[in-house]
C-alpha cells in the first residue's frame, strides 16, 4: 500500500514537472478550459442575482384589501386591527376614501376631471403585508383569499402575476445555462482528449519501449490521467478568476444604477460552494476526457 501511494506521489510530481516544462502549450489547454468553462459560471451567477432582485421585489407586495363603498373609518380600523391579528399578516396600514382619491390624482393625471364629480367613487382600502415571505407567493394568495371572505371587504387583490412571470423566465433560463454547461462540459472532454491524443503519439516510441520491459497499461495510463486531472482543475481554477474579475468591474456601475432607485443591492459571485463544485467539476472533466483518449490510443500502442 505504501509503495502504491509513492509511486502515485510520484507521478504527481512528474506530471505537474511535465506541465512546468511546456507552460505555453499547457497555459493555451488551460486558458481554452478555463474560458470554455466561466461562460456557464458567469450565467449561473448572474441567474442567482436576477433571483435575489426578484426576492426582494416580492417582499415587497401587498395584498390591497379593498373595503365596500360607504364604510365608516370606525369599522375600517376595527377590521384592520382584526386583519393584524391573523397569522401570516406582517402590517397594515388603512388608507382612507380621501387619501386614494388624492393619490389617485396625482398618479393619474385626471385631477381636472376627477373634481367635477359630486361624490368620492373610491372606497378605502387596507394595504396589508404578508409575513415570512419566504414561504412563496402561493401562502400569499392564500391569504388574500381568506381576506377576501371578510365582511364588509368588497376585493382583496394580490397581483403578483409579473413576479411570477419573472420566476418562470429564470427558471427557463436556469435549464438553458444547463444545457450549456451539459454541451461546453463534452467540448471540454474533447478539448482534453485531444491534448492528451498528441501527447500519447509523441511519446510512442517510449510507450513500446516500457510494454517491451512488462511495463503494465496502469502503469503507463497514470502520468495521462494526473495531466488531464491537473488540466481540468487549473481550467476551472482560471475560469473561477475569470468570473470573479468580471463580477468585479461590473460591481461599480451596478451599485450605482441600484442607488439610483433607492436600493443597496450588490452583486454576489458564485461563493464558495459554487467554486468548489466549478473545480472539482473541472478537474472530473479533465481526468475523464484523458481516460477516454488514453483508453482508445492506448490499446492501439503494441512494440512491434
Amino acid at each position: 500500500m505504501k509503495n502504491h501511494l509513492l509511486r502515485h506521489l510520484q507521478v504527481f510530481f512528474y506530471s505537474l514537472g511535465e506541465l512546468a516544462r511546456a507552460p505555453l502549450t499547457a497555459f493555451m489547454t488551460v486558458a481554452v478550459i478555463g474560458i470554455t468553462l466561466a461562460l456557464p459560471a458567469a450565467l449561473y451567477a448572474l441567474l442567482g442575482n436576477l433571483q435575489r432582485v426578484g426576492g426582494g421585489w416580492d417582499e415587497g407586495a401587498r395584498i390591497s384589501v379593498f373595503l365596500r363603498l360607504g364604510a365608516s373609518q370606525t369599522a375600517a380600523q376595527a377590521l384592520a386591527g382584526q386583519i393584524r391579528a391573523m397569522p401570516g399578516v406582517a402590517d397594515v396600514q388603512y388608507i382612507s376614501p380621501a387619501a386614494a382619491l388624492k393619490e389617485f390624482k396625482r398618479l393619474s393625471g385626471f385631477g381636472n376631471t376627477l373634481d367635477l364629480l359630486d361624490s368620492n367613487p373610491l372606497p378605502a382600502v387596507l394595504l396589508v403585508r404578508p409575513a415570512n415571505h419566504g414561504a412563496g407567493a402561493g401562502a400569499a394568495q392564500k391569504l388574500a383569499q381568506t381576506l377576501g371572505r371578510l365582511p364588509g371587504v368588497a376585493l382583496a387583490q394580490f397581483d403578483l402575476e409579473w413576479v411570477r412571470r419573472l420566476d418562470a423566465l429564470l427558471r427557463l433560463a436556469q435549464r438553458g445555462v444547463l444545457i450549456l454547461a451539459l454541451l461546453l462540459g463534452i467540448a471540454v472532454l474533447l478539448v482534453v482528449g485531444n491534448t492528451i491524443r498528441l501527447a500519447i503519439l509523441s511519446r510512442r516510441s517510449e510507450i513500446e519501449v516500457i510494454k517491451l520491459i512488462g511495463g503494465t497499461d496502469a502503469f503507463i495510463r497514470r502520468p495521462f490521467l494526473y495531466a488531464g486531472l491537473f488540466q481540468g482543475l487549473f481550467g476551472g481554477l482560471l475560469a473561477w478568476i475569470l468570473v470573479a474579475a468580471s463580477l468585479a468591474l461590473l460591481a461599480g456601475p451596478v451599485r450605482n444604477l441600484a442607488g439610483l432607485y433607492g436600493s443597496d443591492f450588490e452583486l454576489a459571485g458564485l461563493g464558495l460552494r459554487a467554486g468548489t463544485i466549478l473545480l472539482l467539476g473541472g478537474a472530473a472533466l479533465g481526468w475523464s476526457g484523458s481516460r477516454l483518449a488514453v483508453g482508445r490510443h492506448l490499446r492501439a500502442i503494441e512494440p512491434g
